[in-house]
């Protein structure tokens, strides 16, 4: 069951309408650890603490956005930053033959933390198509 099952509990919670101190918040504030390869004044980046490949790490930006289907116009320059810093750290964590992006949307996309973040996964050969 397990990332699904974590949507569907998260969904059950109605954690998807924010406003709600998630993991990532506390992450952010350093109230909960995480293996931290980078971090500015928009975003943070951390190991995945469950990976689902050898190079796993997320990406995800300090202002909390449930869910990438709330972004507006407003919220353009973030996500370029945020695939910029992805990029980057997959470079500094030796992805040069390929990985992939992947954002988890609600309870069908089995999003299980309502704070957006970029999946960031490498290090092997990824089959298609996913899930």
């Amino acid at each position: 069951d397990g990332e699904v099952g974590e949507a569907r509990r998260a969904a059950a919670a109605g954690e998807e309408s924010g406003g709600q101190p998630t993991i990532f918040s506390k992450i952010i504030a350093r109230s909960v650890p995480a293996t931290i390869l980078y971090e500015d004044d928009k975003c943070l980046v951390f190991r995945d603490v469950a990976p689902q490949a050898p190079v796993h790490f997320l990406v995800i930006p300090k202002r909390p956005i449930p869910r990438i289907s709330r972004v507006g116009p407003q919220d353009t320059e973030l996500l370029g930053h945020l695939l910029v810093v992805a990029a980057r750290t997959a470079q500094a964590e030796g992805l040069a033959d390929g990985y992939r992006l992947v954002i988890n949307d609600g309870k069908h996309g089995a999003q299980s933390v309502y704070h957006l973040h970029l999946h960031v996964l490498g290090g092997r050969q990824l089959g298609w198509p996913p899930g």
